[in-house]
């Protein structure tokens, strides 16, 4: 949507009460001059993020200073533009702002509505990637580089230096940090495979299991090596008959395990989804 043929729409903020005395210093202030003579110049250039506040409402102050930490952790590759509605009505307007708080996005001096609510600096960020997305494909501003958690940091270096027990003590900080990181989940999951199979003599473990059968700690040994080899369906197909051939803990053990190897294999490759209904089938 192109913005030059929107000041003047008529805008319903009354329900808002009456206006204070701004208090909110961040980013660009918009104006009805600089909107059109700035932002909409920078727009071909950079993402410009403008969000509608006002001081009846306290959410909207939030979320500015939000932005406003945002803008600066992005080293300002994006710019932020504060719209006061109790002031700038014109802008409001233009901007088809109904209430506060409400975040668009301009790029090449077309709008994108982001938001019109409180939310979470985790959320607002997502947005603000998404919109940096956006933008780079079309050649304007870049995206933001993916940050590496210290903790994932820490861990790599420990995987690098063959100490896989402080890889994943780093990895366990991080999850109890971020309990839904799910590279972190991976990382430790990838990183107590190297612990369980690096202290094992790999050919011989592969021999005894095809010996013993019904040894399920060889077996879950052996599967272990298979899936650190890249025989996914060899690993899955393994524990799988244990699950069909053993009872009571030592079926629950073998389920556990390979659950854990489940945690391993992109959720939608073939072979996991296969082995999931054979699990399911197995158990039911």
């Amino acid at each position: 949507m192109t913005l030059s043929s929107n000041f003047g729409r008529a805008i319903d903020l009354g329900a808002l009460g009456k206006p204070a005395v701004p208090v909110v210093a961040a980013g660009k202030e918009v104006t009805a001059a600089t909107f059109t003579t700035e932002f909409l110049t920078l727009s071909h250039t950079k993402p410009v993020i403008l969000i509608c506040w006002s001081v009846r409402s306290p959410e909207s102050i939030k979320v500015v200073e939000i932005l406003s930490t945002l803008q600066m952790s992005d080293a300002d590759r994006w710019v932020l533009g504060t719209v006061n509605v109790d002031v700038e009505t014109q802008v409001a307007q233009a901007l088809q702002a109904r209430t506060v708080p409400y975040a668009v996005a301009l790029i090449a001096e077309q709008l994108v509505p982001l938001f019109e609510q409180s939310y979470p600096e985790a959320q607002i960020r997502m947005v603000i990637e998404k919109i940096l997305a956006i933008a780079a494909e079309q050649g304007i501003g870049s995206a933001v580089e993916e940050r590496m958690e210290p903790e994932e940091e820490e861990a790599l270096a420990a995987i690098e230096a063959g100490d896989f027990l402080v890889a994943e003590a780093a990895y366990k900080k991080l999850l109890t940090r971020k309990p839904q990181d799910s590279f972190a989940k991976l990382g430790l999951a990838q990183t107590q495979l190297l612990i369980r199979t690096s202290a094992i003599d790999a050919a011989a473990v592969s021999v005894a299991a095809a010996t013993e059968p019904n040894n399920l700690e060889l077996q879950i040994q052996c599967a272990d090596i298979e899936i650190a080899s890249g025989d996914v369906e060899g690993a899955f197909n393994r524990l799988l008959r244990c699950v069909r051939t053993f009872e009571g803990s030592e079926q629950g053990r073998a389920k556990a395990h390979l659950l854990e190897l489940f945690a391993l294999v992109d959720p939608a490759d073939p072979r996991l989804v296969k082995a999931r209904s054979a699990l399911a089938s197995a158990l039911f």
